[in-house]
């Protein structure tokens, strides 16, 4: 073989070595009927589910960057030993226990709750995906049992590609289109339920980013972020999830539990700590409140490598 047919060859080796890398490092985002797949770094991460059969949209499963799913798989799969409680759980979600009295959060379809209203997809305005990250972007209706159209949502769900990470951003802005008022109450707003394994109740460990830690010292408490560590098969892993400071009611409360519940709630205050004053928050028609979070799925990590994270993507 000549000198010039080494170099072709060796070119197109270079090439096709170089494609693959960049192929493998892709956010890609499949748009289905009722459901938007990603997968980052050609693997599986979840997938973005809307649609007449679930009352609100939900991401699940998450993984890690090493694939372990480190959501509860309840209530969309139903595996032998598994908790089965809260079936409103599902994966990772945005929803409020009280908006003009009606309930956003318990809100499954077999409960027959009367004053429960659902998260309807109107459009979905966005799915692309990319060398480095991918969005979902999507119009959301807030509606009362009686069909009517209390809120807007413009959620934002931001994908990053790397190679030890799992890393979403997620902006959610609300807007009245009628007068909205969220009573004070501990169920929601942007959430996770951990796989079981991972939770505190069989090991795991929750700490802040201001020094606290378990559930006792965490749940109900104003913070910049909260990371929640376990295993899965043996493998550590966590979950930490970031409030921006340009998030409504920055620093955000936390409803963070034993049992695996992991939640930012910018709304409630007063049934966290009966010191505080009754919170109520009233939208007029056309008035917005905007809420932005983002979640890390890593390996292990120590506070100070977290709180440093939080701090540049802060800035």
């Amino acid at each position: 073989m000549s000198r010039l047919d080494w170099k072709l060859l060796l070119r197109c080796s270079a090439v096709g070595f170089f494609c693959a890398v960049a192929s493998s490092a892709q956010v890609k985002i499949t748009k289905q009927q009722d459901r938007i797949a990603v997968e980052i770094g050609g693997k599986p991460f979840g997938d973005f589910v809307y649609g007449s059969g679930t009352p609100k949209p939900y991401f699940a499963p998450l993984r890690s960057a090493s694939g372990a799913i480190v959501t509860r798989k309840y209530p969309m799969e139903e595996v032998a030993g598994e908790s089965r409680d809260h079936r409103h759980h599902r994966g990772l979600w945005i929803g409020y226990k009280d908006v003009n009295g009606f309930n956003f959060w318990e809100n499954e379809f077999s409960y027959h709750n009367p004053k429960a209203g659902t998260l309807v997809v109107r459009k979905v305005d966005e799915a692309r995906g990319g060398k480095k990250e991918g969005s979902i972007r999507a119009t959301i209706a807030w509606v009362d049992p009686r069909g009517k159209t209390l809120l807007t949502e413009n959620r934002t769900m931001t994908f990053h590609d790397d190679p030890k990470l799992r890393i979403i951003d997620v902006e959610s802005v609300l807007k009245a289109d009628a007068e909205s008022t969220f009573g004070d109450d501990k169920d929601g707003t942007f959430a996770v339920r951990i796989a079981d394994s991972m939770t505190e109740k069989h090991g795991g460990t929750i700490v802040n980013s201001d020094g606290g830690h378990g559930m006792k010292e965490c749940w109900g408490k104003k913070a910049n972020w909260v990371d929640y560590t376990g295993e899965i098969g043996g493998e550590k892993v966590g979950i930490a999830m970031f409030d921006n400071p340009d998030s409504f009611r920055h620093p955000v409360r936390w409803h963070v539990r034993d049992y695996g519940l992991f939640a930012a709630n910018p709304f409630g205050a007063h049934a966290y700590d009966p010191s505080a004053a009754v919170s109520s928050v009233a939208l007029k028609p056309g008035q917005t409140v905007t809420l932005h979070y983002r979640v890390v799925i890593h390996p292990p990590m120590d506070a100070a490598t977290i709180d440093r994270m939080y701090r540049d993507w802060a800035k």
